[in-house]
C-alpha cells in the first residue's frame, strides 16, 4: 500500500465512506425538493453536482489535507492545472454525481464515485447509490462490500459464476448509445440485456449478480477518469475484470483524463473471449464498404 499501513488505509476508507454518505444525503435532498440545471447539453451540470462536490472535498480535505493528496474532480478539473495532480502519487478521483441525466430525469439510477489512486490505479473506492440506500466500497486485496444506513454488518459481494457467454446479461445505458455501440451489442453473443443509468449503478448491478457485462465505446468524446476509477475497483475486488479490449487495465490520472477506445467490464469468466469478440466485431463494423 505504498506509504500507508493497513490500519491507516482503513481510517482513510472510513473518511471516504463518510464523504460518500454525506454526498448521497445532499443529492437525495435535492432530488426530492428542487435543483437548477446550470449547464445543459450532452454533459449537464446541476446545482446538486456542485453541492455534492463541495461536501466531498470538504470531508476529505478536513481530515487528510492537501499536502499529501491531490484531488481530481469532474467539477473542478477545468480550473485545475495538470501539474497540481500529476506531481503527487496519491490522487482522489471524484465524480460527485455520476448519471446527471438520470438525476434530472429522476430515474433513481445515479451514483457518487470516490476513488483514491496511486501510480495510476485505484487502491480504495466508494460508490454510493443514494436512491437505493446503498454504499459499495473496496480496498485493494480486501474485497468488495456493500452497506446500508442501518446495517450492522457490511455484506461481502462476489460477481456471478455465469461462465457461458450466451448466458450473460449485458447492462446498457438509456443514453450515450452511439450507432456503433448499438451494432456491437447487437452482434455480441450475450442474449440478455438490461438498461441501467450511471456507470456506478451498472457496476453495482454486476457485483449484485443482477448482470454480468458492461461495454463502453468512445466516439467523438470519451468517458473520463471519474466515470470509471471507483467502479473499476468495486468490480475487480468482487472478482470481475475491467479492461481495454486488448486486456490491459485502465490507467488513471494521466495528462489526458479521457478513457478512449473500447472497454469491457465483466464477471471475468469469459472476459478474454469477449474482448476478442468485440475486436473482431468492430473490425467488421469499421471496414470500408
Amino acid at each position: 500500500m505504498a506509504n500507508f499501513q493497513s490500519g491507516e488505509l482503513e481510517e482513510i476508507l472510513a473518511i471516504a465512506r463518510s464523504a460518500g454518505w454525506r454526498a448521497a444525503d445532499v443529492l437525495l435532498e435535492a432530488q426530492h425538493s428542487s435543483f437548477d440545471i446550470q449547464e445543459s447539453g450532452d454533459s449537464p451540470v446541476t446545482t446538486a453536482d456542485l453541492a455534492a462536490n463541495q461536501v466531498i472535498l470538504e470531508t476529505l480535505q478536513a481530515s487528510l489535507g492537501v499536502q499529501d493528496f491531490a484531488y481530481l474532480s469532474e467539477e473542478t478539473f477545468k480550473t485545475q492545472p495538470t501539474s497540481a495532480r500529476r506531481g503527487k502519487p496519491w490522487v482522489w478521483v471524484i465524480d460527485p454525481l455520476d448519471g446527471t441525466k438520470d438525476f434530472i430525469n429522476r430515474t433513481g439510477e445515479y451514483a457518487v464515485h470516490i476513488a483514491l489512486t496511486h501510480a495510476g490505479r485505484p487502491l480504495l473506492s466508494v460508490v454510493a447509490c443514494p436512491e437505493f440506500g446503498k454504499l459499495y466500497y473496496a480496498t485493494s486485496g480486501k474485497g468488495t462490500f456493500v452497506e446500508t444506513r442501518d446495517s450492522d454488518k457490511p455484506k461481502k459481494l462476489r460477481v456471478s459464476e455465469n461462465a457461458r457467454s450466451q448466458d450473460l446479461t449485458i447492462v446498457t445505458s438509456r443514453s450515450h448509445r452511439s450507432d456503433r455501440l448499438n451494432q456491437l451489442i447487437q452482434q455480441f453473443p450475450c442474449q440478455g440485456q438490461r438498461q441501467v443509468g450511471s456507470v456506478g449503478c451498472k457496476i453495482a448491478a454486476i457485483v449484485e449478480q443482477q448482470a454480468d457485462l458492461y461495454i463502453s465505446l468512445s466516439g467523438k468524446s470519451a468517458p473520463k477518469d471519474w466515470d470509471f476509477a471507483a467502479p473499476d475497483l468495486i468490480l475487480t475486488e468482487a472478482g470481475g475484470c475491467f479492461t481495454h479490449f486488448d486486456g490491459t487495465p485502465l490507467t488513471y490520472n494521466q495528462d489526458d483524463v479521457n478513457q478512449w477506445g473500447g472497454l469491457l467490464a465483466s464477471n471475468g469468466h469469459c472476459h478474454t473471449e469477449l474482448c476478442d469478440r468485440a475486436v473482431h466485431i468492430l473490425a467488421d463494423i469499421d471496414r470500408p464498404t
